[in-house]
């Protein structure tokens, strides 16, 4: 009997471990906020609540979303030269033709910044609010 006891407190101090291990090389999860906004329509933005680990990329906190979210759906394109970009989010794709895409910004305190970088390249920070906007980048276009 006396080894069960025992056997519990090494599992757990062997977690206690793993944990602290985890921590240190960075791979702690951070918590963001998403929006979904479409500039080009009517639909009420959308907001979801997410996670990334410390020095993951955003396409990371996406796909976890995908998984825990029947609702938030997304998909990605690789061009060779440019790597991962954004193409559609909730069903909405973007199109060459009508010159509509998904932006990326980050907000704070009610100011939006664009991204320079895709979804597989920025690491978020954390509870950083993500916002993904469908738009137009020719303004008179508004199909």
């Amino acid at each position: 009997m006396a080894l069960r006891p025992a056997a519990l407190l090494s599992v757990g101090l062997l977690l206690l471990l793993i944990h602290e291990a985890v921590t240190k090389t960075g791979l702690e999860s951070l918590p963001i906020r998403l929006t979904v906004e479409n500039d080009l329509s009517n639909m009420t933005p959308e907001s979801y609540f997410s996670s990334v680990v410390e020095g993951g990329v955003l396409l990371g906190a996406l796909r976890r979303l995908q998984e825990t979210q029947p609702d938030f759906k997304f998909t990605v394109k690789e061009d060779p030269d440019f790597g991962v970009f954004l193409e559609s989010v909730n069903g909405v794709a973007g199109d060459e033709h009508k010159q509509t895409y998904w932006e990326i910004l980050s907000e704070n305190s009610g100011e939006y910044i664009r991204l320079d970088v895709g979804v597989g390249c920025y690491s978020p920070k954390a509870d950083e609010h993500i916002v993904l906007r469908f738009s137009t980048w020719n303004p008179s276009n508004e199909e």
